[in-house]
């Protein structure tokens, strides 16, 4: 916290710096009878009528009255990474969407609309990187008019938690009455670690083919979902054969110097055995061989048991992400 040559804490902050990361300590306004603390780091999205707002890493939005505040400093955008190769929101943003690509997409300004049938909610959301070309509210209208065209909802996809990402928008979108559905976070770690394992009795194909399509969870898979699993710069598919469906599979996406992993499913009478560990692994060494050496997976906030998968494999958070839908107004006109 900011503290004066007095000693006293003091609030370095005003409403002039809206848009910055900074970190704040307010008093707890519980009542209790003693004075307590509370610490909050992330950015200020707004500060009016005597309230801040204030958007965490993991996209939470805290408000605090101003009358509160005891302390608050504008920090550095983003906090030292302490493991995992450097790369920027953007970089990674485009990275990922490279490979999970949609069957229909239209530029709005530097906004990309993706469409796949509403298989998965990155491959039918827009894609947010830079300025629609449009006031918000047009902008917004334009992309639901699009999105109830192919009879959709429109989703965003927003990122908090490191330089460059869309807390503001988070915030607009959230003034505007956009619902967030799904919070996740992209983890990146060095890739050579994740070769490092047993890879025996993995199979290593081009094609999802009906043994793997087999285990992958959402069933049904239709023409356009094939399109987007098989899209990509350089796709594979692993699986280790089981008796009625594969025991284990994994994806992953060869991009330049990143490697993608998605769809890693352990049939659950198996898990806990390493299989999940050894189909990256053969993906890893697959993917070094094209020149690969970072690595970046998405994991669900509340998934425990990947979580702690691959943090014992080296990765580490990078930002996290957000799907928001668009408000439902019954009724309205798109």
């Amino acid at each position: 916290m900011e503290i004066s040559a007095a000693g006293r804490l003091v609030v370095r902050i005003s409403a002039a710096d809206v848009g910055k990361r900074v970190s704040v300590r307010r008093l707890d306004e519980t009542g209790g009878p003693q004075q307590n603390f509370t610490d909050t780091v992330g950015v200020l999205t707004s500060w009016d009528d005597g309230v801040l707002m204030i958007t965490r890493r993991d996209g939470e939005r805290v408000r605090i009255p101003e009358s509160a505040l005891v302390a608050g400093k504008v920090v550095p955008a983003e906090p030292a990474r302490r493991r995992g190769p450097a790369a920027s929101y953007e970089e990674l943003a485009r990275i990922t969407a490279r490979g999970w690509r949609p069957v229909e997409s239209e530029r709005l300004g530097e906004w990309e609309l993706r469409a796949a049938s509403g298989f998965t909610r990155r491959a039918n959301s827009v894609l947010p990187l830079g300025d629609p070309g449009l006031p918000l509210d047009e902008a917004l209208t334009a992309v639901r008019q699009w999105y109830g065209d192919r009879g959709l909802p429109a989703y965003i996809q927003t990122a908090t938690g490191a330089a460059g990402t869309q807390e503001t928008l988070c915030a607009e979108l959230e003034a505007r009455g956009w619902t967030r559905e799904v919070t996740a976070e992209l983890w990146t770690g060095a890739l050579a670690p994740v070769a490092d394992r047993e890879t025996a009795g993995v199979v290593l194909s081009r094609d999802a083919d009906a043994d793997w399509l087999a285990r992958y969870q959402r069933k049904g898979v239709s023409e356009v979902a094939l399109r987007v699993l098989k899209s990509g710069p350089s796709v594979w598919f692993a699986t280790v054969p089981g008796e009625d469906a594969p025991a284990a599979i994994g994806r992953c996406v060869v991009d330049g110097r990143w490697a993608g992993f998605a769809a890693v499913e352990v049939d659950p009478s198996l898990r806990r055995r390493g299989l999940a560990s050894t189909v990256m692994a053969a993906l890893a060494r697959r993917a070094l061989d094209e020149g690969a050496s970072a690595a970046w997976l998405q994991v669900e906030s509340d998934n425990a048991g990947a979580r702690a998968l691959y943090d014992g494999m080296g990765f580490a958070a990078h930002h996290a992400y957000h799907h928001y839908r668009e408000p439902d107004v019954s009724g309205e006109a798109r």
